[in-house]
């Protein structure tokens, strides 16, 4: 889908589909944190919201260099590495857990930046390489 204009039909219909997912996801994982602190619950979206949009906000507005597609991976790679890491913290595993802190943000975040700057720099330098090559073939 990159690189290519989406139909305004098809980016609402996407739109829409997504937003009835994210809804889903919630009330499931309500449901499964029952009796949890509801503090430390509004905590981790936080955390999550930040890995997923942080790198992504900071990076359009303060860094020319950043492309569409770092952008899309930096916000897949923080919004996924967050809940992960929340699944495997011991807030759902208990004191058998394989990540030992309780917030993800910590390593999330920077993950989202790293992935957001690592993707803008490989795809500008491919394109850097295209229009040489076009310029000299």
């Amino acid at each position: 889908m990159l690189g290519r204009k989406a139909s305004e039909k098809r980016s609402l219909m996407i739109s829409k589909g997504t937003a009835i997912g994210v809804g889903l996801v919630a009330i499931v994982l309500g449901i499964l944190s029952k009796g949890q602190n509801v503090a430390f619950l509004v905590g981790l979206a936080f955390a999550i919201a930040a890995s997923a949009n942080l790198p992504a906000l900071l990076c359009t507005l303060f860094w020319k260099r950043t492309t569409e597609k770092g952008i899309v991976y930096g916000i897949m790679a923080g919004l996924i590495s967050a809940i992960l890491l929340i699944v495997i913290s011991p807030t759902m595993m208990g004191p058998d857990a394989l990540f030992s802190l309780n917030n993800p943000g910590i390593v999330s975040i920077p993950l989202g930046f790293a992935v957001t700057m690592g993707v803008s720099l490989l795809e500008s330098r491919a394109t850097a390489n295209s229009k040489a090559e076009k310029s000299t073939g």
